[in-house]
């Protein structure tokens, strides 16, 4: 068995021929914006992936969707990230549909059968504040609801078809949070310049307004939160997709580094040892937590206090791993490309996905002393 086998062989199962096509192209072309990369991902019918079968997707699992994305990653980390705020949304949309038995179901279709990319507007891990505290409101008129405000970043903004976006709904008995699904074609929405780094350019992670957008209100999912302060169960089942995809990814990235530290073969086999056997164990720990999710059983805070663990362990294991894999390269791979300069920088990006760990904190001692994971 070869490093990074079993992600490309399930990712060659699901969505055949991608990862040859996105090998064939040179890195630079798959990373900047409006480049290749989304195109060939649409085309090999990626936008489905996690789609249930029933609703005419491809129906990955959890499991396999983590590895799709390690393997995603380790060609095009912007694709990466981008299309785990694709997969991120739709999961988002499962459990919508399984909680309400509404209209979502037309939508999980059209993703799949259409090949729509959905944009995702949620928590923008701004200093200081909750990661559930939306900066677009909503207000009921008539039988729409009117969406006012702005998400930045948003990826796929420049691709998007659609965007799911966590709103604050004005209602009698005061503001309650609400996820709204828009097509991105509404009158209102506009895209502006935001990400000003190379870094993960291929993203598209740009601003998107939203002026007076008006959505039918059986497009506007409301959420709860406990009187605990805990998150319902579509929150925590989005929450735990969203940090699983994106450790698998970014431990996708420094795999791409390692991946060229084993190629090399210039470190001494003890250190390039130790490099995969970290990057594996975080990449075991993922699929471990990923796991339920496919199970019957329930879904709730044990679970998503797994995956916080499990994310914070792979940003630690990519702070670790990716100085010793350039160290291990030499000055010459870093002065002569700048690839993997280029793939470090990206790697280091898991840290400023929300929630933070400043932010986590509290919440994660609260849980382990035996009270209420509380992220909000």
């Amino acid at each position: 068995m070869r490093f990074l086998d079993p992600e490309r062989e399930t990712l060659e199962t699901l969505l055949p021929g991608l990862d040859d096509r996105l090998a064939a192209l040179p890195l630079k072309e798959r990373e900047r914006p409006q480049g290749p990369a989304l195109t060939l991902f649409k085309e090999a019918g990626g936008p489905g992936l996690v789609v249930p079968s029933e609703h005419r997707g491809l129906g990955a699992s959890a499991v396999q969707a983590v590895r799709v994305q390690r393997a995603v990653a380790s060609r095009s980390p912007s694709l990466a990230v981008a299309t785990t705020m694709h997969h991120f949304s739709v999961a988002g949309l499962i459990q919508a549909y399984e909680a309400t038995k509404g209209l979502e179901w037309m939508l999980l279709e059209a993703v799949a059968e259409q090949k729509l990319l959905m944009a995702s507007g949620f928590a923008e891990g701004r200093s200081g504040q909750s990661i559930l505290a939306s900066s677009i409101t909503a207000r009921q008129d008539g039988a729409d609801i009117v969406l006012n405000g702005s998400k930045k970043p948003c990826s796929l903004s420049a691709s998007m078809d659609l965007l799911t976006a966590s709103v604050t709904l004005d209602t009698d008995s005061g503001p309650q949070l609400a996820v709204a699904l828009v097509p991105a074609a509404s009158a209102g929405i506009s895209v502006h310049p935001f990400w000003a780094t190379t870094a993960l350019a291929g993203a598209e992670s740009d601003e998107v307004r939203l002026v007076d957008v008006r959505v039918p209100a059986d497009m506007v999912v409301r959420t709860e939160l406990g009187e605990d302060g805990s998150l319902d169960r579509i929150q925590t089942v989005g929450f735990i997709w969203f940090e699983l995809m994106m450790a698998a990814s970014y431990l996708g990235m420094a795999s791409a580094l390692a991946e060229r530290v084993l190629a090399q073969d210039r470190a001494d086999a003890t250190e390039r040892a130790k490099i995969l056997v970290e990057l594996e164990a975080a990449m075991g720990a993922v699929v471990g937590a990923a796991a339920p999710l496919d199970g019957d059983g329930p879904v709730g805070q044990a679970e998503l206090l797994q995956s916080l663990v499990v994310r914070f362990s792979a940003q630690d294991t990519i702070d670790r791993v990716v100085p010793r894999c350039l160290e291990a390269l030499g000055g010459m791979s870093y002065v002569s490309s700048d690839e993997t300069s280029y793939l470090a920088a990206c790697a280091a990006a898991l840290k400023f996905h929300p929630p933070s760990r400043a932010w986590s904190g509290q919440a994660l001692c609260t849980a382990y002393a035996g009270g209420p994971l509380v992220l909000g």
